[in-house]
């Protein structure tokens, strides 16, 4: 029985009384259900970023090393040289995760490693993002265990190393858990496959799985508050199946290597009617689509259920008629799907049919992002908070007695502790590429030796890293968004690489708040000035609103995925101290500013204060100079100083390679409060050590470079002394750090 489309029908789906009539006038009539669902699912903010796009629009998004513009294709694409690229995108599975936390993270990583394989390249690596409440809750337990098995679970049965990420803890995470997962992929110049349909006549092709009810609006879920409501929502979350993508995996990549594709692009969110509708507006050409023709699991599907189902491992593929053959024959093999379910029109026109009825016929221009998909900016008002939470005196607080117990504090935060419990459980050692493990560097790192020609080429790596500290965006976006791709791009530099681009995924509330929307377009603004600064453009990526609940929004959280390259990989620095007797210095000025720090937080139970400023000039030298001095192995290790201080870092030094831990003697001059001193989190500066024959050339590097260096102690016995201040048995300090996840989740375990 036909629906009849109403307003309140409209409204249903997520439409506005304004975006109803606007279809009806695009149409000249009432659209039919399908038609409507079409609409709903392509015109919601998950997939036509309809308040985010002019925003996004002012980030720098070209590059002399990018391939193509952001938002050009399904992932960024950067030269590396070698007639090689990389395929790098980042993205949310917030919702679906918040309600089902298992396949809602699963499915997350099967969503972007077929968005970077649809490029053409093989993805060679997968990072995470994570946000979660108060860990000692149970519902945190129940989203934690369950998101990192699915992570684990998809990653480990496709095939790519989980190789770096991060996790976070703050009671505004409790109800709405953030879920971002990023994809690395290598790829031939001449091998890339782009995403749209040309070619009048061509054939389009569904291949993968059979089509499910699974899924169906996920888009539309994705663009709403989490509630009560969302419970009964599951049906919204798609159902994984790993080792369906690897089979996905070989048979897209071989008809790609055979020259047997047009154009491909994956079925995510909003499943068919987003692949055809996309595909055909950046063709600049029209569909007729026949579902009788699609394989389902389910034979009484309708048009709408067929047209929004989220199934997963499908893509819609377009190829000449006398490739049809040879593109069924490679699927085949892969004991996948492969049918024609219509062709490439000249008119513009997305047709669909089903049971001999036209159930829709949309002009696909009016359905794609950029072109006729709704564009708003929303009203923006700066929160009241913020002068408040920034005018906090720091100065005013305690000073510590006990500094050791403090110390020990601060290294059993979650947001500091080792997070071994959950990246253990990632293989990410499968493809036998990675260089720096987690846990043991600032960034991971990626050898690129089978794939690249040149000797040269086979030298070098790629080095990756997610990073965000969302707490400084709350305290200032604009300021705290510079800060997540500044730290991300030291964290790559830390490892020897140079950065060169970046994904974002752009984790908000609700943008009808004006508070909300101030805080969005801050953060690009800031984003964009850090990308101008450091030279590393914006190549794509994605924008998740209503991470909120009734009870609290989400911190704003712009998550930056970082791409650097380093020519030699064998010459990666890790982040441990190497070698007894070796030199201990801190490159960069302490500005001793506590504003935001975990410190702060975790001893004061503050959050407030003035976010620490940037120096961008610093920060290119502090980059040229760590690059300079892996490859010419001047240093034996590099760590950032970050969360907690340089005590922290200090610490973690020490312990950070659990096979060898080894003590450090610091005599440093205390020019203020010793907490100031030793807790500030004011932005670049790293530790490093070297060996004290290599002393004249570090000193030299860094006066060239016109950055400050102090000599501040040696690697020396078993425990880490700091002047009289602190003194703790590196054994103590491991305890600590490797001992607060799993006594959350797991028994406790020993150092």
């Amino acid at each position: 029985m036909e629906i009849e489309v109403t307003l309140q029908v409209a409204q249903s789906m997520g439409l506005t009384s304004e975006e109803f009539e606007g279809i009806k006038k695009i149409l000249g009539r009432t659209p039919t259900y399908t038609e409507l669902g079409v609409y709903s699912v392509m015109w919601s903010e998950h997939a036509s970023y309809k308040n985010s796009i002019l925003q996004l629009k002012k980030l720098p998004r070209s590059g002399r090393n990018l391939l193509v513009s952001a938002g050009e294709e399904n992932a960024g694409l950067v030269d590396i040289g070698d007639g090689l690229a990389v395929a790098f995108k980042i993205e949310s599975h917030n919702h679906p995760s918040a309600v089902e936390p298992y396949q809602g993270a699963a499915t997350g990583v099967g969503g972007i490693l077929r968005d970077i394989f649809t490029m053409g390249a093989r993805p060679v690596a997968a990072l995470d993002s994570l946000r979660f409440g108060n860990p000692d809750s149970p519902r945190v337990k129940y989203l934690l265990e369950g998101i990192v098995k699915g992570i684990a679970d998809y990653g480990n049965a496709f095939g790519v190393p989980t190789v770096a990420g991060e996790i976070y803890f703050d009671k505004c995470y409790d109800e709405n858990p953030l879920v971002n997962a990023m994809a690395v992929g290598i790829v031939r110049h001449d091998r890339v496959a782009k995403a749209a349909s040309t070619g009048v006549g061509n054939l389009v092709m569904i291949v993968g799985s059979s089509t499910g009810r699974d899924g169906i609006h996920g888009a539309t879920f994705a663009s709403e508050d989490i509630s009560e409501a969302s419970e009964a929502k599951r049906p919204s979350v798609q159902v994984g199946d790993p080792f369906t993508e690897k089979l996905l995996l070989e048979a897209t990549l071989e008809a790609i290597e055979a020259g047997l594709v047009v154009g491909i692009q994956d079925m995510g969110a909003a499943g068919i009617a987003c692949s055809t509708s996309e595909m055909s507006a950046k063709g600049s050409t029209g569909m007729d689509i026949n579902l009788d023709l699609v394989p389902l699991r389910e034979a009484d599907m309708s048009a709408y259920e067929i047209m929004l189902s989220e199934s997963q491992e499908r893509m819609l593929v377009i190829v000449t008629p006398e490739n049809e053959s040879a593109i069924k024959k490679i699927f085949s093999k892969w004991d996948l799907n492969a049918e024609v379910i219509g062709k490439v029109t000249p008119d513009g026109m997305l047709r669909i049919r089903r049971f001999g009825k036209l159930e829709a016929d949309i002009p696909s221009k009016t359905l794609a992002l950029g072109e006729g998909a709704p564009v708003y900016v929303r009203e923006s008002k700066r929160p009241d908070y913020l002068d408040k939470l920034a005018s906090v005196d720091t100065s005013s607080i305690p000073e510590p007695k006990d500094y050791s117990d403090i110390l020990k504090r601060l290294l059993a935060s979650p947001n500091i502790s080792a997070k071994h419990y959950v990246f253990e459980q990632y293989d990410y050692m499968v493809q036998t590429n990675t260089v720096v493990q987690p846990g043991e560097g600032d960034a991971a790192v990626i050898r690129l030796e089978r794939w690249a020609k040149s000797e040269e080429g086979k030298k070098r790596g790629l080095v990756v890293k997610t990073d965000c500290n969302a707490r400084y965006v709350y305290l200032n976006p604009e300021v705290g968004a510079e800060h997540a791709v500044v730290e991300s791009a030291r964290n790559v530099a830390c490892a020897g690489g140079k950065p060169v681009a970046i994904t974002n995924c752009l984790n908000f509330g609700n943008p009808y708040k004006p508070d909300v929307y101030y805080q969005f377009e801050q953060a690009i603004k800031g984003i964009s000035r850090a990308c101008s600064e450091l030279e590393t453009p914006v190549t794509g990526g994605n924008v998740s609103f209503y991470n909120e609940s009734p009870n609290r929004t989400v911190y704003p959280t712009p998550v930056i995925g970082m791409l650097g390259v380093i020519n030699d990989a064998s010459k990666a620095l890790r982040s441990a101290f190497a070698l007894e007797g070796d030199i201990i210095a801190v490159i960069g000025t302490n500005r001793r500013e506590v504003g935001g720090s975990e410190y702060l937080k975790v001893i004061h139970e503050i959050v407030g204060g003035k976010v620490p400023e940037i120096d961008y000039a610093y920060e290119r030298g502090l980059h040229s100079f760590l690059q300079e001095s892996a490859l010419g192995e001047i240093i034996h290790s590099a760590h950032d100083v970050s969360e907690g201080g340089l005590a922290v870092a200090l610490a973690e030094c020490c312990i950070m390679n659990r096979e060898r831990m080894l003590g450090a003697k610091i005599a440093m001059d205390f020019v203020s409060r010793r907490d100031a001193d030793l807790f500030s989190e004011g932005d670049g500066r790293v530790v490093i050590s070297y060996d004290s024959a290599k002393a004249d050339e570090v000193l030299a590097l860094a006066k060239s470079l016109k950055l400050p260096i102090e000599v501040i102690g040696v690697v020396s016995g078993d425990s880490l002394q700091i002047n009289e201040t602190i003194l703790i048995g590196v054994r103590e300090l491991a305890l600590v750090y490797y001992g607060v996840l799993p006594s959350k989740f797991v028994l406790p375990v020993s150092a």
